[in-house]
């Protein structure tokens, strides 16, 4: 496995690969990598003859107000697993090399991203778009996979991709659990052991929600106000969102049917984590759907 950290030999790299004939997938990263990730390695090796994981700590995701200081970096332990599970490259720049000064460019997804994650973190989206366009361009994918825990990043880059014509195949992940049904994130390690058993409360209502549909409720309201009413029940959590959506066009639902999505995010401390599911539970299988 190599380690690249130029943008120019990255992309000499993908050009060698390009010209040899073979298919290149990449599975963009922040880095902390733990099983949730390492399944969108597993399977991009699957899907394509060389993997390139991108371990970059994105700043223009991050508001001046959030974590990007104490993001985790254990990038040695990332490199190693990498290579454990078969990826080709990490490639991991400088963020002054990937947004030189002078950097005035962004790729804006509008309508997707203005609610959920994309209210209570303004500009969050604009981040993500601008630095898995620039990833795109530098390693040259022919398809790239993402994890389905963040199912409102998945929506925004399939609408870029059609937009701009991109010619990347999107592969999606199902989420990946800890055994207690916690969904695996980089932030879990920030919490005490009292806040991650609060935080079981994410799919605890994912479980609530679904037992009422199949008792035969459709009303949204109602069942998302059962869910908020168990939720308020734990003094660590702070809910910043509760939204049953329509899993294209992520508006929300009035009633429940097979498109409806629970998409929730919570504060547990100072740590935001984020879930969601199906509430007729057609989730993605366990190993991946195309868009």
């Amino acid at each position: 496995m190599e380690i690249i950290t130029s943008v120019s030999a990255m992309t000499a790299w993908s050009n060698g690969r390009l010209r040899a004939g073979e298919r290149i997938a990449l599975v963009p990263t922040m880095g902390c990598l733990h099983q949730g990730h390492l399944s969108l390695v597993r399977k991009a090796l699957e899907l394509a003859n060389v993997v390139v994981v991108s371990v970059f700590v994105n700043p223009l995701q991050f508001a001046p107000h959030e974590d990007l200081a104490r993001y985790p970096r254990p990038f040695a332990d990332d490199c190693q697993a990498v290579a454990a599970h078969g990826g080709s490259v990490v490639f991991a720049p400088e963020a002054s090399a990937f947004y030189p000064a002078g950097f005035q460019t962004k790729v804006v997804v509008e309508g997707l991203t203005a609610d959920l994650c994309g209210a209570s973190r303004p500009g969050h989206f604009d981040g993500v778009t601008t630095v898995v366009a620039k990833l795109f361009h530098v390693v040259k994918p022919q398809l790239a996979v993402f994890g389905q825990k963040d199912f409102q990043q998945l929506a925004v880059l399939k609408a870029m991709v059609r937009d701009l014509n991109w010619d990347v195949e999107l592969v999606s992940h199902a989420i990946v659990r800890e055994p207690d049904g916690l969904a695996m994130s980089s932030r879990n390690r920030y919490l005490s052991a009292d806040e991650r058993q609060s935080a079981l409360l994410l799919s605890q209502s994912l479980t609530l929600a679904r037992q009422h549909v199949r008792q035969g409720a459709r009303d949204c309201p109602s069942i998302l106000a059962r869910l908020r009413e168990q939720i308020s029940l734990d003094p660590l959590i702070e809910i910043d969102y509760l939204s049953i959506v329509d899993d294209t066009t992520l508006t929300p639902q009035a009633q429940v049917d097979h498109h409806s999505l629970l998409a929730m995010a919570i504060r547990v401390g100072t740590t935001r984590l984020i879930d969601n599911g199906y509430l007729f539970h057609k989730e993605l299988s366990p190993c991946s759907a195309t868009f």
